[in-house]
């Protein structure tokens, strides 16, 4: 199981390199270390967490080394913000733009992420009627996840 998660996550990597490139930007040592870090949880991670674990290969890290990344992460959409935990975990499906649904477990931290088209839709269409332009959403529902149901 590790080798395969090694194979996905050097498959993304591979993959945000790509977009970087297509778009002009470069993807630094320090913006695929934290994406990696990224990578590897399920759960949100938050800024200061990412940073202790940054310092074990960059020990100079300091906390605008981190936010910096992650500003860079989150502009390119490689990563999503989950601002009612105020944390930050990787999008798999970075290569065009998507609605997000979070379902955070209250219990263990776990995130899963959906991409509803109906709920979407269904939101903007009643943006639309109080004359609201939504231009990106992010949704977050708290719970229990099934294993910790």
């Amino acid at each position: 199981m590790k080798i395969d998660c090694q194979i996905e996550q050097s498959a993304l990597v591979q993959k945000a390199k790509d977009v970087c490139e297509s778009k002009g930007t470069r993807f630094t040592t320090i913006r695929e270390k934290v994406f990696g870090l990224l990578a590897q949880t399920e759960s949100g991670v938050g800024a200061y967490d990412l940073l202790e674990q940054l310092k074990v290969t960059e020990p100079n890290a300091k906390p605008a080394t981190i936010y910096r990344a992650l500003d860079f992460l989150s502009e390119m959409g490689f990563i999503h913000k989950i601002e009612s935990t105020n944390a930050f975990m990787l999008c798999h499906h970075f290569d065009h733009t998507h609605p997000v649904q979070l379902l955070i477990c209250d219990n263990c931290g776990n995130v899963n992420e959906l991409h509803s088209t109906i709920i979407s839709h269904e939101l903007n269409n009643q943006a639309q009627d109080l004359g609201f332009t939504v231009s990106r959403q992010t949704i977050e529902a708290h719970g229990l996840c099934q294993k910790c149901n």
